[in-house]
């Protein structure tokens, strides 16, 4: 193949023996076939390393790294130091890609020069070895070639969910490593990465064909678990989109109700955090937190300009903007219950919200 590398596929790895080698396969088989697979083992302490390995050995395009662990951030950037494609793409190692999607998306990145091909995805949602539910992630086609078109139409992409995650997009690797862009090394990654890629992008092309399995299964998914720091995190994230769109100088009335319905909605995921089982917080300081959260200044102002899309979240923002710590902890109790017991009901609410 020498060096006619038209996609760097980054993945990094790390326990996830169970379904790594699907991942693999799903590269594999892309009807695209001049890629390169850098596979970074980060320290994993199963036998993840060793079935790369195994694969490597059969297909030379096929690269893994190993390397002590430091988290998927670093991993994905020992990735991109290395990395010779002329596009990059990146992939989680438990999820799973339809064969044409390289094909498609390097196409239309050629087709329109783009610097960022955005596409559509799926979220499989297994409550059992078979039995599953699919979500639909996808938005129209669009071919956005300047700054303003596309910072005037984000907020569709984000509605959709596609703007956060880094496995629905190939990315111009001269555009990536011009602007030094890597991944932070803090929790949830992906968001800020690509909150670097957007923040000055000029080529974006959307296709509204879907290829990617994100797929929710494993226990210990980070979805389920708790986490002590959620709130602050989701703050943080928050105001990064608040700079983002200030440094745009993008305040339109729809950009504007998706940053506030955004917001709320994750506020009451931080809320229902505390309700998690797994919480060890007492009732009353779990009160005290909700009620700091309830207070602040801008919640208000949010509520005021969210458009809720469905009457499920408009009910659920009612305690909310009564500011009733209660009612607030009473309806994230139901949440978390409905969560933990019934998989599948849950995630036909969270799709509809």
């Amino acid at each position: 193949m020498g060096e006619n590398i038209k996609v760097s596929v980054i993945m990094p790895v790390y326990k996830v023996e169970e379904y790594v080698g699907k991942a693999i396969e799903s590269i594999q088989a892309q009807t695209l076939k001049e890629w390169e697979f850098l596979i970074v083992d980060d320290g994993t302490p199963d036998k993840s390393g060793e079935i790369c390995d195994a694969y490597a050995e059969k297909d030379a395009r096929i690269h893994v790294i190993h390397k002590e662990n430091g988290g998927a951030p670093s991993a994905r950037n020992v990735a991109i130091d290395i990395a010779k494609g002329e596009y990059m793409y990146f992939m989680d190692s438990d999820d799973w890609a339809e064969p044409t999607m390289l094909e498609d998306m390097y196409n239309l990145a050629r087709r329109d020069n783009a610097q960022l091909v955005v596409a559509g995805f799926y979220i499989d949602t297994y409550y059992s070895d078979t039995e599953y539910r699919q979500d639909d992630f996808l938005e129209n086609d669009a071919v956005y070639g300047d700054k303003e078109s596309f910072r005037q139409n984000a907020y569709k992409l984000f509605d959709k969910n596609l703007l956060y995650t880094p496995w629905n997009k190939l990315y111009d690797s001269r555009y990536i490593l011009e602007n030094n862009l890597r991944f932070p090394k803090t929790l949830w990654d992906d968001f800020p990465f690509n909150i670097s890629v957007v923040r000055n992008v000029e080529r974006v092309t959307v296709t509204s064909k879907q290829y990617y399995h994100f797929i929710r299964k494993r226990a210990e998914s980070e979805t389920a678990a708790y986490r002590p720091n959620m709130y602050e995190k989701r703050e943080e994230e928050h105001g990064w989109m608040v700079d983002l769109y200030n440094e745009w100088n993008v305040h339109n009335e729809s950009s504007q109700e998706m940053v506030a319905r955004r917001y709320v909605e994750r506020l009451i995921g931080c809320v229902e955090n505390l309700t998690n089982p797994k919480c060890e917080l007492s009732y009353g300081e779990k009160r005290k937190q909700v009620k700091e959260m309830l207070n602040k200044p801008y919640v208000g102002e949010a509520l005021k300009i969210a458009k809720p899309r469905s009457s499920y979240m408009k009910i659920l923002l009612i305690p909310m903007k009564m500011k009733s710590v209660t009612l607030t902890l009473l309806e994230c109790q139901a949440i978390s219950f409905v969560k933990t017991r019934n998989t599948k009901l849950f995630s036909k609410l969270k799709a509809g919200r």
